[in-house]
């Protein structure tokens, strides 16, 4: 058993016969939408005169004593915008205008960070220093580690590398003495 769609134009009812004539629009804002962007589907001839139909708009943030530090924002026609400057071109006006640098956030942590001290991860390899909580996790928990990290096919922590026993806190193992030096 087969399934066809059929697309049917959302302006006007029609049915759409070549799926390569569906156009899309996606409606981002509309004083009746209430539930954020919606897609619609329409024949290319229904749409034709969109591009035509187009305005020339201007939207801006006012931030005045009315919005207590919040912004009121305004979209209008551009030549509505534009009458704003009498005594210079609105043109000559933008380009002489201070920037606006977009507000700083702060630095989330990627969402995709590991935290070392915790069972799932630590002794895991990393650039990162290894904190107290994640040493002890290890030295605490070497077994159980090293068959994870087994598992996961991660290299095991030895206890008696050096570099392993100074990034979990392990005793330095002993050095061996050579004839030379016994």
């Amino acid at each position: 058993m087969g399934k066809k769609t059929v697309h049917v134009s959302d302006f006007s009812g029609a049915v759409i016969g070549d799926d390569a004539d569906v156009v899309r629009i996606v409606v981002l804002e509309h004083p009746d939408l209430m539930t954020g962007p919606v897609q619609l589907e329409a024949l290319p001839a229904e749409v034709e005169s969109i591009d035509d139909a187009a305005l020339d708009v201007v939207v801006v943030d006012i931030f005045d004593a009315h919005g207590d530090g919040e912004a009121r924002r305004v979209t209008l026609n551009a030549s509505e915008f534009d009458a704003l400057a009498t005594g210079t071109p609105m043109a000559d006006v933008l380009k002489t205008a201070e920037r606006v640098k977009p507000p700083k956030t702060a630095r989330k942590a990627p969402a995709d960070k590991l935290d070392y001290a915790t069972m799932e991860h630590a002794g895991k390899p990393h650039r990162g220093k290894t904190t107290d909580e994640e040493a002890e996790l290890v030295r605490e928990n070497l077994d159980k580690i090293n068959e994870r990290l087994a598992a996961e096919g991660i290299r095991l922590i030895d206890p008696a590398n050096p570099e392993h026993a100074a990034r979990y806190g392990f005793p330095e193992p002993a050095q061996e003495l050579t004839a030379s030096e016994g």
